[in-house]
This record gives C-alpha cells, sequence and structure tokens, in this order.
C-alpha cells in the first residue's frame, strides 16, 4: 500500500498525507458484526474526567472481532478486506464452511479469496492461519498471541505489528515483543500466523488539527502554559520552564519513572524492554 500526498491548495493539505487503500475491497461493513459505539469523552461512569484530550470525532459502529479464533478445523475463505475506524489495522470478512462470517485482523499479504484455518493442530505457516504455540515453528513472525489460554489475542494487534518466538523451554515459548521485550507465554495459548498488515499507518502525516478532531482528539495543551491549579508545571512569571523534573499533572515523573506494579507477572518476563 502507498502513501498519496495532496496538492496543497490551502495551508492544510500542504503537509498532509494518507493511505491509497489498494487493499481495500470496498464492500460495506456487514450489518450483524455491527455494534453501537457511544462516545464517552473520556469520562468514566461517574462523569468524571479520567482520559485527557478525548471528545467530538465522527461517528462510528463497532466492528466485532474474532480474536479467539476457536472456529477449530472449519476452513474459512476471505471474503473481504475492509476498513476498521476503531483500529490501525484493517480487518478481513471470513466466510466459513459451515456458513458463519467473522470479522479477523487483516496479516500482511493476505487477499481476497485465500482459505485460512484455526486449528489445535500443526497447520500449514500461512498468514492468517491460527494454531497453538508448540505447533509453531522457531523463528516465525506472529500476532494476535494469548497471554491466557482461550481468553482471545491480547498482544501485537496493532497495523505492522510482529512477534517472533525464539525459543521453547518446559511448558513456555520465549516470544520478542515488537518492544523488544522478551516474554514467556503458554504453549498452549495460541497466535496467529504473520505479521498485521498496513505497515503504512506509521507513515501518515495528519497535516492539520482539524483531522485530529475528526478522530476524536481534542487538543494537547502543554503544562508549562497553565495556571498552578491546572498543572504542576503552570503558573510563574513570562515564559518559564516548570522548575522541576516534568511530571504528569497528577505528579508522576514522565521521564524514565517505572510504573509497573504487578509483581505476580513478574516471573514472565525475560527481558525488559530497552529504554
Amino acid at each position: 500500500m502507498g502513501i498519496k500526498t495532496y496538492r496543497p491548495i490551502t495551508a492544510g493539505q500542504r503537509h498532509k498525507t494518507g493511505l491509497t487503500y489498494e487493499e481495500l475491497s470496498g464492500h460495506r461493513p456487514y450489518k450483524p458484526l455491527l455494534e453501537i459505539l457511544p462516545k464517552t469523552g473520556g469520562r468514566d461512569n461517574r462523569g468524571r474526567l479520567t482520559m485527557r484530550h478525548r471528545g467530538g470525532g465522527n461517528k462510528t459502529m463497532y466492528r466485532i472481532i474474532d480474536f479467539r479464533r476457536d472456529k477449530i478445523d472449519v476452513p474459512g475463505l476471505v471474503e473481504t478486506v475492509e476498513y476498521d475506524p476503531n483500529r490501525s489495522a484493517f480487518i478481513s470478512l471470513i466466510k466459513y464452511r459451515d456458513g458463519d462470517r467473522r470479522y479477523i485482523l487483516t496479516p500482511l499479504e493476505m487477499k481476497v479469496g485465500q482459505t485460512i484455518v484455526s486449528s489445535d493442530k500443526v497447520v500449514d505457516i500461512l498468514p492468517g492461519n491460527a494454531t497453538l504455540l508448540k505447533n509453531i515453528p522457531l523463528g516465525t513472525i506472529i500476532h494476535n498471541i494469548e497471554i491466557h489460554k482461550n481468553r482471545g489475542g491480547q498482544m501485537c494487534r496493532t497495523a505492522g505489528s510482529g512477534a517472533q518466538i525464539l525459543a521453547k523451554e518446559g511448558t513456555f515459548a520465549q516470544i520478542r515483543l515488537p518492544s523488544s521485550e522478551i516474554r514467556k507465554v503458554h504453549l498452549d495459548c495460541r497466535a496467529v500466523i504473520g505479521q498485521v498488515g498496513n505497515l503504512d499507518h506509521q507513515n501518515v502525516s495528519v497535516g492539520k488539527a482539524g483531522r485530529s478532531r475528526w478522530m476524536g482528539w481534542r487538543p494537547h495543551v502543554r503544562g508549562t502554559a497553565m495556571n498552578p491549579i491546572d498543572h504542576p508545571h503552570g503558573g510563574g512569571e513570562g515564559k518559564a520552564k516548570g522548575g522541576r523534573h516534568p511530571v504528569s499533572p497528577t505528579g508522576i515523573p514522565t521521564k524514565g519513572f517505572k510504573t509497573r506494579k504487578n509483581k505476580r507477572t513478574q516471573v514472565f518476563i525475560v527481558r525488559r524492554r530497552s529504554k
């Protein structure tokens, strides 16, 4: 897939780029797999702001994605490749032999008309096929990896991401994640073969503030531009530097400060990600 540029008829189009969407099939989404997705504006169930810089944006319908890939030993045909407004990756509509249809994440080099399968046994090492980690050879690139058996894939689901199986010891596989972290995952967990598609997503330049508003992002304001009541960096006469190490609005250091608290799962991390 390529990146397209725009003639600078307006100032906002001068640095704006977008995807050409050559891979997409041009079909409308499959209605039985759509759900209403209400806007939260960054508020929780009490109406309190828990995530800043969220609000507005175009209306979207949620596509129900099959992260579990639990349609065991039933071949499926790739019907469409579609855009999903809720994620950076593309999605594909799969029609299984028994008539059931499900959405999955679109791996790199998966085409319309291709047949895929999910199994607990050894499968062909082709993009889109899913199986247990114990059946996948070392060195294979995988995505949509389960952390807990039968819970569904939770790792490596964004556009262009993929992990690699480095070793298998006992009941665990050692997997190198895109962050360079090496983590142990149980061999009975499921993963999908291949790398997630839409590699050019990271090369797109938004180009103008309005396009961020379409995506539901409100303006990000620097802490030094605020008042002391709003941010620890706020206040001062003239253009102040903040007077302290960078912190979040709640006072937590933002550069190099470790916030991981879950010691229970510490044993599964073989090597932490590099800084």
